[in-house]
Formats: C-alpha cells, sequence, structure tokens
C-alpha cells in the first residue's frame, strides 16, 4: 500500500467560479498532497473541469485562492501553469493535427535550435517507456483517437510535472493499454508527483486513487480516502439519491426486457447488409446484417475495423474501389459518397469524437440541433431564425433532458453528458432508419448513461435499426439484443444477448 506524504502539494481555499451569475463551483476547500493520486468524481456539470481548469490556469476563479508548494497562484493562461510544472491532459484533445507527435510533445517547451532527428529519438524514447506504439513522426491528423490520447499522456510526462491532471485518460485506451497507464500513474506518485484523477469509470478510480472527493451541483459533497468508499455510495453522493438499476443492467434484465418487447412478433426485418466490406488496411472482408427495432451491438479491440465499417456505410470513408464488398438498403445496393447521400436514404452515424467532428462548439445546442434537421431537408441555403432554430430543437432538448444554465450558451460550455445528448438529437432530427452509435456513453456521467441508454432502447421499440459500437463489454452486454464480435477487420463471432458474457467477447476479440 502506498503512503502518501504529509506534505500538501496543492492548497485551495473557497474556489468559487460564476458564469452568467450561475455558480460553476462555489467555495471548494480541497488540499492535496505530494506523491498522492486524488480522484475527483461527480456528474457531468458538476464542477470537476472547471475547478481542474483554474488550477491549469485556463479558467480565472471569480473568488478564491491557491497555493502550490507555498506559493501563491494567479495565473492568467495555461503557459504560467506549465512553468510551475502544472500539466492538464484534457479529455478532448488539444493536439496539434498538422503537426507530427514529437513535435507535439515538446510543443512550448522547444529550444532555441531544434534537431528533428534528436526530437524524434527522445520522443520514441518518452513513448517506449510507456509502452506506445506510436510513430513519433507520424502527423497526429493520421491518429486515431486512442493513439491521440497516448500522445497526450505522453506530452504531460515529458515536461517533468509536479502536478499532473488527467481528465478521462483511459477512455479510449483498450485494457493492455490501461494497465501500462496505471503502472505509470504509480510511477508518478512514487516520484512524488501529484495526481488529479478525473474518470467516471469509478471502479477504476477507487482502484488507483488513493483519497476521493465527490462534487455535486458545484460543491463539495465528500472527501475520504478510497478504501472507504465502494461504487454504490459513490454513486449516492454524485446524484443525491439511490440509483437501484445501475447505469449498466444487468444481461439478464436486458435479455428479458427484449424478450418482452417481441413476444408474439414475427422474425425482424434485415434493412440493412454489408456483404464483404474492405477499405484498406482497417476494414478486410467484414460482413453483417441489420434488423429493424433491434438494438445490435459491436465489440471489440481498438483498430478492429468497427469504427471504419460503420463510417463506410453512412457515407464518411469509402470503400475500396475494387472488391470493395457490398452495402444492401432494404435488399437494394448502395455506395455513398458523401454524408449526405446516406442521411437521404436514412442512414446516420453518431461520432465517438464528438469534439472533433460532431457539433459547432461555438454555436448554441438548439443551432446545432437545426443544422442537422437543415441537412436532412437539404435546405442548407435557406435563412433560419432563430425562432425557426428554437422550433425544431426545443422538443429535442426536453426530449433528450439536455441541461444549460443559458440557452445561448455555447455548446463548448456543457458539460461532456449534455454535449453527447445535443449530438445525439442532431443526428435524430434527421428521422432515420438506421442508427450508428460510435462509444456513445463516452465521457458521459452515470446519469446521462442512463438516459442515453433509455433512449437507444426506445429507438429500438419504434422499429428503429439500432447499431452501437462500444469498447466497454457491460454496455455491450446490457444494451444490445445481437452482439458481433469484430478482429482484424472482419466480423469473427455472433452471440445472442443471453448466450453471450465477457469472457466470451475478449476471447473471440483477441483469439
Amino acid at each position: 500500500m502506498n503512503v502518501v506524504s504529509d506534505v500538501v502539494r496543492l492548497k485551495v481555499r473557497n474556489a468559487s467560479k460564476v458564469y452568467g451569475g450561475v455558480h460553476a463551483i462555489r467555495n471548494i476547500d480541497v488540499d492535496i498532497r505530494a506523491g498522492e493520486i486524488f480522484g475527483l468524481l461527480g456528474e457531468n456539470g458538476a464542477g470537476k473541469s472547471t475547478l481542474c481548469k483554474a488550477i491549469a490556469g485556463a479558467v480565472r476563479l471569480t473568488s478564491g485562492q491557491m497555493w502550490l508548494d507555498g506559493k501563491e497562484l494567479n495565473y492568467a493562461r495555461p503557459a504560467d501553469a506549465l512553468a510551475d510544472r502544472i500539466v492538464m491532459v484534457y479529455q478532448e484533445s488539444s493536439l496539434v493535427p498538422s503537426m507530427t507527435v514529437a513535435q507535439n510533445v515538446v510543443l512550448g517547451q522547444e529550444r532555441l535550435v531544434n534537431r528533428l532527428k534528436t526530437l524524434y529519438k527522445t520522443t520514441q524514447a518518452t513513448l517506449r517507456a510507456l509502452n506506445f506504439n506510436v510513430d513519433p513522426t507520424a502527423l497526429v491528423s493520421s491518429l486515431g483517437t486512442a493513439q491521440r490520447q497516448m500522445v497526450e499522456i505522453a506530452r504531460a510526462v515529458h515536461n517533468d510535472v509536479r502536478l499532473i491532471i488527467f481528465d478521462e485518460p483511459t477512455a479510449t485506451l483498450t485494457p493492455a493499454e490501461k494497465r501500462n497507464f496505471f503502472r505509470l500513474l504509480r510511477s508518478l506518485r512514487a516520484n512524488g508527483v501529484s495526481v488529479i484523477y478525473i474518470s467516471h469509470a469509478l471502479e477504476e478510480t477507487l482502484t488507483i486513487a488513493d483519497r476521493v472527493m465527490v462534487l455535486r451541483d458545484g460543491e463539495p459533497i465528500v472527501t475520504g480516502d478510497a478504501s472507504g468508499f465502494t461504487r454504490e455510495t459513490i454513486i449516492r453522493h454524485m446524484v443525491g439519491r439511490t440509483i437501484n438499476d445501475t447505469y449498466y443492467a444487468t444481461q439478464l434484465n436486458s435479455r428479458d426486457r427484449f424478450q418482452q418487447m417481441r413476444k408474439g412478433e414475427k422474425k425482424l426485418p434485415v434493412v440493412l447488409r454489408v456483404e464483404n466490406l474492405r477499405m484498406g488496411g482497417m476494414v478486410r472482408s467484414m460482413s453483417f446484417s441489420v434488423r429493424a427495432g433491434e438494438v445490435t451491438g459491436i465489440a471489440g479491440l481498438i483498430g478492429a475495423g468497427r469504427t471504419e465499417a460503420a463510417k463506410v456505410v453512412s457515407g464518411v470513408l469509402k470503400r475500396d474501389m475494387t472488391n470493395g464488398g457490398r452495402v444492401l438498403l432494404e435488399g437494394r445496393p448502395v455506395r455513398y459518397r458523401t454524408p449526405e447521400q446516406a442521411v437521404a436514404d436514412g442512414i446516420v452515424y453518431v461520432t465517438e469524437d464528438r469534439k472533433l467532428d460532431g457539433f459547432f462548439e461555438t454555436m448554441a445546442p438548439y443551432r446545432n440541433i437545426h443544422i442537422g434537421w437543415l441537412a436532412k431537408a437539404r435546405r442548407l441555403w435557406s435563412p433560419a431564425t432563430g425562432r425557426d432554430a428554437a422550433r425544431v430543437a426545443n422538443p429535442w432538448v426536453e426530449r433528450m433532458n439536455v441541461r444549460m444554465l443559458d440557452p445561448r450558451s455555447r455548446l463548448v460550455e456543457l458539460s461532456g453528458g449534455n454535449q453527447q445528448k445535443v449530438v445525439i438529437a442532431k443526428s435524430l432530427c434527421q428521422k432515420p432508419k438506421i442508427v450508428f452509435f460510435d462509444e456513445p456513453t463516452r465521457g458521459v456521467d452515470v446519469g446521462s448513461i442512463t438516459e442515453i441508454h433509455d433512449f437507444i432502447r426506445s429507438l429500438a421499440s419504434d422499429g428503429i435499426a439500432v447499431v452501437v459500437i462500444s469498447s466497454y463489454l457491460p454496455e455491450i452486454l446490457s444494451i444490445s439484443d445481437r452482439v458481433l464480435v469484430a478482429r482484424q477487420g472482419q466480423i469473427v463471432e455472433e452471440f445472442p444477448v443471453h448466450e453471450a458474457s465477457q469472457d466470451k467477447i475478449m476471447n473471440a476479440a483477441v483469439a
């Protein structure tokens, strides 16, 4: 068991931040010790990111004080925090896409004269020490979501930090990469580095953290040793009530729900059939079918071709020109060159990376939803007033329970869970027949997970064909009717949900 130092690395007193008269955080007091992993928990919108952004210099407190190793902090920008060796690894990528991996790792810490060979060699050593398989010479724009997260972590470690903040660091990592990352955290702790760890993976946090704090509505609810909490008590503190139905429903409940829903029904019709789909080296002869009125889950390791196959079907990517396979929509061969064509035929893809290509961050939520409606209606050339946008968007805002301090807020100012709800609403207002959800609850709090899962189930109940791609097996098992397993660009196994298990799925995914 790790013995945490009694030396206080970071002291925060009466920290408050007000936006438009509303408190994002209020009167927060916390001490974080040297060589401590401090878990910061709470629902989306609870104030976790606001507090950490203030510590990292990205946000200025309305009131309150902070000290680092006895020195009072008054940061005007993140560079000031970086100079004090405070680094925050954000949930959403902050890398420069047009630069290489190595250039991003040293960004802000460059020497006056840099030799590329030395730069690449140094970065390669850092990546290897972390067991991250990323090419330091690759452009960040060519990397997937998981590899970008690895680069973010490598950049933070490279800066020889005193305090490092991780916001949902494991959301895109495979089980093996998570184990390497946790070894890194323990190594940082052993070297006296303080770590603030934000995550919705409660079991992970309770396992890796020394102490935890739970925030609710911007205020601290409870702080204590991680060993004194359970997942159930944490959830109760987070939401202010006991959640009887866990946010990942049991496999038995999932099986019973679908059996009851379809009792006496005829076999569900196949609306989409994918045959021998190929795209470069990522999708290799992938075949599967999707039925109306059911949720088809696709599990597999990152890089198995799940996302790429969904993007090909929905027109985001193009399959191989020759021997690229076939996509049949209600028996009719289709080949989309743009997402607009797929949307017109009733196929939508809800992205795994909402910040990169899911929304317009400087627009209000209702404007984002309205743009989705305009795209389906093919009326992007038409002038649209705020009243028109509100008329289209407001029913979806209510249906998805999107919570915001001000309807005119920029979408980027909303919590991750509410951003995800807007991204989903923007796609569903297009009235699709087939919906691909790619990691629909990544970076989402427990309350929003329940709401999103219920909404996905309601879509299937309404006869829509739903495909859920998820790297988290409890989610796949709780929400799916059928489970497909992808490996190396192919579907290698199919299970009815009542015959599936985490062991069976993992054995098929890695065999």
